[in-house]
């Protein structure tokens, strides 16, 4: 072996958490940690919301402000120590729109981890091309076009009632097919897939909260009814409500009754 790339990157550990108070990542290296549900604070007061990427050396301590579920590697070898050296803060949450591949390669360190049969050579390659990709983190974005800026502030702030992308287009006073070729250019996405998005989002949110039936939950979040909603969020997930509100409660330690479940399960499939 001309030199030992363990040096340079290597794999120290994966962290699966999911917290509703405080928890701890310990050991010497650079934590990555992806954010992916919930919120929450270092020691520092530094928060972190869904989609963040925390960056930090050393052991960190870390306070979920709501059910939070983070994604965390810790990464060794010179290349880490020298990415550790160059952050400006010992603890430093980025965009995860920044560096969008950076979750994804956490969930391949997650699964390469639990593989005991994974050369050491498979993570090192790994963790060197998440350190790769979390060079350009928090990299300066072009801003949106105010119409693009416009549309999506709109969206956000009134998914409930917004009928849909031809009262979008009416309220911005541009016809139809100029705000999708507008919005598709600089979002990736329709402005009618990006607001079922924001729904969803919103609907998942909701579905928390036990004492929200999915009806309720439909007309707050701008589905015509309880199936409808169903059957676009199975769509977009891959489940029903009902058993991404069980998966969720699942993991946070809170949940329905058994007889409220399979009540639900009965009513909306």
């Amino acid at each position: 072996m001309i030199y030992d790339f363990q040096q340079i990157a290597a794999l120290g550990e994966v962290r699966d958490l999911t917290f509703s108070g405080p928890a701890e990542l310990v050991g010497q290296g650079l934590w990555a940690a992806v954010v992916s549900r919930g919120s929450c604070t270092t020691q520092g007061n530094l928060a972190c919301q869904p989609g963040a990427i925390l960056l930090g050396q050393g052991s960190l301590t870390l306070n979920a402000d709501t059910p939070c579920h983070i994604l965390a590697a810790r990464l060794c070898g010179s290349a880490a120590v020298a990415f550790a050296a160059a952050l400006p803060a010992e603890y430093y949450p980025v965009r995860g729109e920044t560096c969008p591949a950076a979750a994804e390669l956490l969930e391949e360190l997650r699964l390469v981890a639990q593989q005991t049969d994974a050369s050491a050579r498979a993570k090192s390659q790994l963790v060197f091309a998440l350190l790769c990709e979390l060079s350009d983190a928090d990299a300066e974005q072009a801003p949106l076009p105010p119409l693009v800026a416009e549309a999506v502030n709109h969206i956000r702030h009134n998914y409930a009632g917004l009928y849909g992308v031809e009262e979008l287009s009416e309220y911005l006073g541009v016809s139809k097919s100029h705000l999708v070729r507008a919005f598709g250019a600089a979002m990736g996405v329709s402005p009618g897939k990006y607001l079922t998005g924001v729904r969803i989002e919103a609907a998942k949110r909701l579905l928390l909260h036990r004492e929200y039936s999915l009806e309720i939950v439909a007309s707050l979040c701008g589905f015509s009814g309880a199936n409808y909603l169903c059957r676009v969020f199975k769509k977009e997930t891959g489940l029903s409500p009902a058993a991404w509100r069980s998966m969720a409660a699942s993991q946070t330690g809170v949940g329905l009754s058994a007889e409220q479940a399979l009540r639900e399960q009965q009513l909306y499939v």
